[in-house]
């Protein structure tokens, strides 16, 4: 569920466009403006946005943002006006230029879209960067990591609801054997996380539980220091618990000394007109403390009033 709160009625968007103008003009950027817009467009209505701003003032919106704003303010509200494939398609692009092992946007990019999602997030690399998603993976990734991720990131599920028993059943005690083997890189355990249906692959991991009487999470938590196992984990819970993925990494970027803005950002950017809300319902079950009020503890300014208006909290 979103969290995103919709201004209605919805102004005129040449009147938005006005608006948005108004806002860089003057000594001083009037950055509660943007935010009263933007925070409260959907991504139809910010897409049009850009497409008039530009017909009417020559100047891509993005561009004019990033003279405007700056710091992690900017960062978020140039991320959120994107189009989300677009928005996808530079997050994943930044992943492989700063790969690090433990490194999960990639994961949370292929694992957490629609198969028509990631298909169009491909399609968005493509012009944006000339290549393909899949070339760039494989190019600056290594070993067991290439080897998991340009099959997740090249996926296309399906989305139906139909599982098959027996195959679940086989495959669960497939699982485990490798798992038990710490043969954690094996292509038939990549093979069944990389291209099963999502409903198969829960049926599959309920098979897992209820036989071999650990949830997979917890089996893959054998070596604590093994980053690829981290990988495998955020693979896992992506794919079959998103909400309870998105509160660890929200859980890590804000409880803890100094703030991940990055993190922080990239989730709420990306969630907040998908299920942000039940992100925060669980972030508050497993806390006892509202995502709000954590994130208000943590961050200031402008970038703290984007942050709420994204949230829903905002009196706009």
């Amino acid at each position: 569920m979103s969290t995103l709160k919709v201004a209605h009625p919805i102004p005129p968007v040449s009147d938005d466009c006005e608006q948005l103008r108004k806002a860089f003009e003057g000594w001083g950027t009037n950055e509660g403006l943007i935010i009263s817009i933007l925070a409260h467009r959907n991504a139809a209505q910010r897409k049009l946005i850009r497409e008039t701003y530009h017909e009417t003032y020559g100047e891509d919106l993005l561009k004019a943002l990033d003279k405007e704003l700056t710091s992690d303010f900017e960062r978020l509200v140039r991320l959120w006006t994107l189009d989300p494939a677009e928005r996808d398609a530079i997050l994943a692009n930044e992943a492989t230029k700063k790969w690090t092992s433990s490194n999960q946007v990639l994961v949370e990019i292929a694992c957490t879209r629609s198969s028509e999602q990631l298909f169009l997030v491909r399609k968005a690399y493509h012009a944006l960067y000339k290549k393909s998603l899949e070339e760039d993976v494989a190019h600056h990734t290594t070993g067991d990591y290439r080897k998991l991720l340009v099959p997740l990131v090249s996926s296309y599920r399906y989305e139906g609801d139909e599982v098959n028993l027996t195959l679940a059943k086989t495959e669960a005690k497939l699982l485990h054997g490798k798992i038990s083997d710490k043969a954690y890189n094996d292509e038939d355990l990549i093979r069944i996380l990389a291209t099963r249906s999502k409903a198969q692959i829960n049926a599959t991991l309920n098979h897992y539980r209820d036989s071999f009487g650990n949830d997979i999470i917890k089996d893959l938590e054998a070596d604590s220091k093994d980053e690829f196992l981290a990988i495998l984990r955020a693979t896992v819970e992506s794919l079959i618990r998103p909400e309870e993925y998105f509160v660890h990494v929200l859980r890590s970027a804000i409880n803890k000394t100094g703030t991940d803005e990055g993190a922080l950002t990239r989730v709420v950017a990306t969630r907040a007109e998908v299920d942000l809300k039940i992100i925060a319902e669980e972030y508050q079950r497993r806390n006892t403390v509202p995502l709000e009020r954590a994130i208000v503890k943590d961050t200031t300014g402008d970038y703290e009033n984007m942050l709420v208006a994204l949230l829903g909290q905002d009196d706009a």
